[in-house]
């Protein structure tokens, strides 16, 4: 298992060698990345505690390494949330990512092997499916797998690591907007990105990667900013 794949629970974490609090964060930290845990929803320690099958040490360790990432919020009484986001934090993700997503495109199309390419387009040919079928939970996760993909052949740790804390941020609102939106709404960039790297056309592939990344972001914009004027 790489590095990247170990530390964020995705990927088949939980195999022979690590560590149970490790196995612990990366199931706690998927229930937020995809929405299991809503925007708002309050949840217990011991009701986390039950829904993982673990003790209260590691569900501990888990929460507080999340909280520090900002995917969680203590709410005291022994309960904790997942943040609720604003149009405004919403644009400053925007902000971050038009940055760190180009730039791991492009560095990922100058590093990239046929090996590589050959698993994008798997991951890529499994999200189609998901978009067919209409199954919110492997859309979410197959497009996720598709991003982190290109984190891990762009080989530049630090900024996949900034790119990873930001999917913790939006991950519960993509999966409140997808809901909403269905799965079939949602065009895929990710060919124009691959046939980019493929020719090796990093600037290419950076402009599909940030188009890619605005499209569901906007979306996501939008629908906090009517949920605010309806208030």
């Amino acid at each position: 298992m790489n590095d990247l794949a170990q530390k964020t629970g995705v990927s088949g974490i939980g195999g022979a060698g690590v560590p149970a609090h490790q196995v612990i964060y990366g199931q706690l930290r998927e229930l937020v990345l995809f929405g299991e845990i809503a925007p708002g929803e309050a949840v217990t320690i011991q009701g986390l505690c039950t829904r993982l099958g673990a003790g209260m040490t590691p569900v501990r360790e888990a929460i507080r390494r999340l909280i520090s990432e900002g995917a969680l919020q203590f709410q005291g009484n022994r309960r904790v949330t997942v943040p609720q986001l604003t149009a405004a934090n919403v644009a400053e993700i925007i902000f971050a990512r038009q940055w760190l997503e180009s730039h791991l495109a492009l560095r990922a199309t100058e590093r990239a092997t046929a090996d590589d390419l050959a698993d994008l387009a798997r991951i890529d040919s499994a999200l189609d499916s998901a978009i067919e079928r209409g199954e919110l939970h492997a859309y979410l996760r197959q497009n996720y797998l598709f991003h982190q993909r290109i984190y891990q052949i762009a080989d530049a740790p630090i900024l996949a690591e900034m790119a990873e804390r930001l999917w913790l941020r939006f991950g519960p609102s993509l999966r409140v907007m997808i809901g909403r939106v269905g799965t079939q709404n949602q065009p895929d960039k990710h060919r124009a990105l691959m046939d980019c790297m493929r020719t090796g056309d990093a600037e290419g592939a950076a402009r599909a990667m940030r188009e890619d990344m605005l499209q569901g972001m906007e979306h996501i914009r939008a629908m906090l900013e009517r949920a605010a004027q309806n208030k």
